[in-house]
């Protein structure tokens, strides 16, 4: 299975922006579909956004659509959320997702996890 990290993350003002990436190793992530997760503080883990293999199909949350843009490059090995107009409500650890099903409207039977990277938005 593919090892995903990843970087980006960090403290930024309601309305700011930030990029997170995912850098993959031990495989390569054209073979997975992708996605995003996150987990805010005594919260479940919530499905953010997915991509599929090719990265023609996106899939996203209704509360990030419109702001966040997930994209991947598969040359690079690596995987991206964009994350605009950002809100306190944003605030969680954001994690990287791989899996070998098809997106659906969320990313199924995730079999490989990155281990999360902090994303604090202050009001």
């Amino acid at each position: 299975q593919v090892q995903l990290v990843e970087s980006g993350g960090g403290l930024v003002q309601t309305g700011g922006s930030l990029r997170l990436s995912c850098a993959a190793s031990g495989g390569t992530i054209r073979s997975y579909t992708m996605g995003w997760f996150r987990q805010a503080p005594e919260k479940e883990r919530e499905f953010v956004a997915g991509i599929s293999r090719a990265g023609i199909t996106t899939r996203y949350a209704d509360s990030v659509k419109g702001r966040f843009t997930i994209s991947r490059d598969n040359v690079k090995n690596t995987l991206y959320l964009q994350m605009n107009s950002l809100k306190p409500d944003d605030t969680a650890v954001y994690f990287c997702a791989a899996s070998s099903q098809q997106l659906t409207n969320t990313l199924q039977s995730v079999h490989s996890w990155g281990q999360g990277t902090q994303v604090t938005v202050s009001s």
